[in-house]
């Protein structure tokens, strides 16, 4: 029942890449000799310090660790300063297009000189050290310089992904008392104006802590200014000094607050620090994308989301990479709008998630067809586990058969990866992350600590760029992370090991399910739906049943050019029996045209878990089309039994 075991096709590095790359395979063998070394050397190669630390590790009071203690830096500097004063100042930093087809190019003496800019404002506006910002924006480049001018005043900024509701940006900036709210008039989806600005008014009814509402005109939608609250960016940046000192900060300084998505009750606010976090987000971004000097990278992700922070801004941004934005929807106005973009940017290295490949194998290959994405070097995937016929499509068709594609496990409280390929270096598998980074410890353990081939996956030591705390609530930390396994951190996600010693996630432990005592991973049971040629994603829960314990309810969403039928359900069941074993076949499937997605792509099976065991539906707020579970309910009560 094993479905690793049946996964046999290994590609290994294209030679081009293994003679070049940044990453040898001797790589891990030096972190596994001295792992603290290893973190120490690129420490010093990587990060600028004003005053050098006196130890790499402070491991005395867990799990409250420090890293590079007593080490002064500044964030901002990093990202923006010293390469504005060497001789990438004319080189491209920030490369922009919205979906209406504006374009911007920041080079890295424009990107100083606004950072520099804005951090006068905001110093003007009476924000200081210690201060929080909240930021609540559309992916435009003024979010970016927001950022980071917070990192040279040392002001921990906390962004709230611009598609959520007014509710949950008022409960995060309550939560960490943000001085200060950063917004825009609006950004568009399908060509139409999306007002954020409306909502930052409703959530700020009741944030007693905002003094100022900073505004940046992106959509010249109409907007409401109260008086002696809200300012115009633009205004503001008029008259602003073009140099502002970068704060000193020491390594453990706080850099943000992230805030988990999901979260029920009081927000679950995730604190970054800046040096460690720093370090592992460049030396991650170096081996695992193999950035170059001339690279295109884009990341699709929001900045929103940890991807965005540590991965467009931060890591990229430190290294001197050019980094591509793109503010808009993957459709608009036609379905090869993301290749095109590739094709005319010269995109060399390309990270997006699951959920996006899953939408593009639907609409088929004509789409990808129109563009040269010869440029492409190297393929990412972030998120969630990629199932095999996914990455398979992604490495042929956007890789033209070729490229390495790096699927990356981490989350928003490790900061950076975790367990992922190295292109030069690691073999690859179809659909798993495969090893840990070099210098990260990472073990698959039963409820005992045992190192097992299938269980709980935990970090078993401290990585530079790991969360702190949680926000106020250092209990909820512990309790949260530390509690199940003591020194081991709990990651929440189960995970296999394969016969090559590879790591295959399996989604979160409480997608789980227990059928007639044998655990099924969710992301098993939805590969082998997505391997049928009818199907374009599934999502599978687990319904209660007086027999087995839990039943496999599975949600199809079927490709353009296919219909449901009582003979296509068994068809699918069938081969989920065959590919995995006759107790994980489906007792349920549902047709349907969507599937319950926050707006950053997750699924969220528990609303699913709702509709198939009869419960209310939960709370909707943070899915990008709330109308869709209306429509799953609906063909759920009137399912084929």
């Amino acid at each position: 029942m094993d479905n690793t075991a049946l996964e046999n096709r290994v590609f290994n590095p294209p030679a081009e890449i293994a003679e070049n790359a940044n990453a040898k395979a001797d790589i891990y063998e030096w972190a596994k000799k001295d792992r603290l070394g290893f973190w120490d050397a690129h420490a010093k190669e990587l990060v600028t310090w004003f005053k050098p630390y006196d130890k790499i590790l402070d491991d005395s009071n867990p799990p409250f660790y420090k890293w590079f203690v007593n080490g002064k830096l500044n964030v901002s500097y990093n990202c923006v300063d010293r390469h504005a004063k060497s001789n990438r100042r004319n080189k491209a930093a920030i490369l922009y297009e919205s979906e209406i087809g504006k374009k911007v190019c920041l080079t890295y003496g424009m990107l100083y000189r606004e950072v520099n800019k804005f951090a006068n404002v905001l110093a003007g506006l009476g924000v200081k050290k210690g201060d929080r910002v909240a930021l609540y924006m559309p992916m435009i480049p003024e979010a970016t310089v927001a950022m980071l001018a917070c990192a040279r005043i040392g002001a921990p900024h906390s962004l709230v992904f611009g598609g959520f509701s007014p509710e949950s940006l008022r409960d995060r900036i309550n939560d960490c008392g943000a001085k200060v709210l950063i917004t825009s008039d609006g950004n568009f989806r399908r060509g139409k104006p999306f007002p954020l600005k409306e909502n930052a008014d409703k959530a700020m009814e009741d944030t007693p802590t905002i003094e100022k509402c900073i505004v940046v005109k992106n959509a010249e939608n109409e907007v409401v200014m109260k008086e002696g609250r809200d300012l115009w960016y633009h205004e503001l940046m008029a008259t602003a000094a073009n140099y502002y000192e970068p704060e000193v900060m020491d390594a453990e300084d706080m850099l943000f607050i992230l805030y988990t998505s999901g979260t029920t009750g009081k927000p679950k606010g995730v604190v970054h620090t800046s040096g460690g976090y720093l370090v592992q987000t460049q030396a991650t971004l170096k081996y695992v994308f193999d950035i170059k000097e001339d690279d295109v990278y884009w990341c699709t992700a929001d900045i929103g989301w940890i991807t965005g922070h540590s991965y467009v801004v931060y890591g990229p941004l430190a290294l001197g990479t050019t980094v591509f934005m793109y503010d808009g929807t993957i459709d608009y106005p036609d379905k090869d709008r993301m290749w095109d973009m590739a094709e005319r940017y010269g995109v060399t290295k390309f990270y997006t998630a699951p959920t996006a490949i899953r939408t593009w194998m639907k609409w088929g290959t004509e789409y990808v067809k129109k563009h040269d994405l010869s440029a492409i070097k190297i393929l990412g995937s972030v998120g969630e586990p990629i199932n095999p016929e996914a990455w398979m499509w992604y490495r042929e068709n956007i890789g033209h058969g070729e490229a390495p594609i790096m699927d990356t496990w981490w989350q928003t409280e490790t900061g950076a990866h975790m367990v992922t390929p190295l292109p030069g270096v690691t073999p690859l598998k179809p659909g798993t992350a495969t090893v840990p980074f070099p210098g990260i410890e990472v073990d698959i353990v039963d409820e005992n600590k045992n190192s097992v081939n299938e269980g709980y996956l935990v970090v078993k030591s401290p990585w530079p760029s790991m969360l702190r705390t949680v926000y106020g609530d250092d209990n909820r930390y512990i309790d949260q992370y530390w509690k199940k396994f003591g020194d081991f951190y709990f990651a929440g996600d189960g995970a296999k090991r394969d016969e090559m010693g590879y790591i295959w996630v399996t989604g979160r432990v409480d997608d789980v399910l227990n059928v007639s005592g044998h655990r099924l991973g969710t992301a098993e049971v939805e590969s082998a739906l997505v391997e049928c040629e009818e199907v374009a994603e599934a999502a599978v829960v687990g319904k209660k049943h007086e027999v087995k314990g839990e039943s496999v309810c599975a949600f199809v969403i079927l490709k353009d050019g296919f219909e449901g039928s009582p003979e296509l359900i068994e068809k699918l069941k069938k081969h989920v029996g065959v590919k995995i074993g006759p107790i994980a076949k489906p007792d349920d499937i549902i047709f349907t045209s969507s599937l319950p997605k926050t707006r950053s792509g997750k699924i969220m099976r528990r609303l699913l878990r709702d509709i198939a065991e009869g419960r209310a539906i939960g709370d909707v707020t943070t899915l990008a089309d709330p109308g869709a579970m209306q429509e799953i309910a609906a063909k759920y009560a009137g399912k084929e039994d």
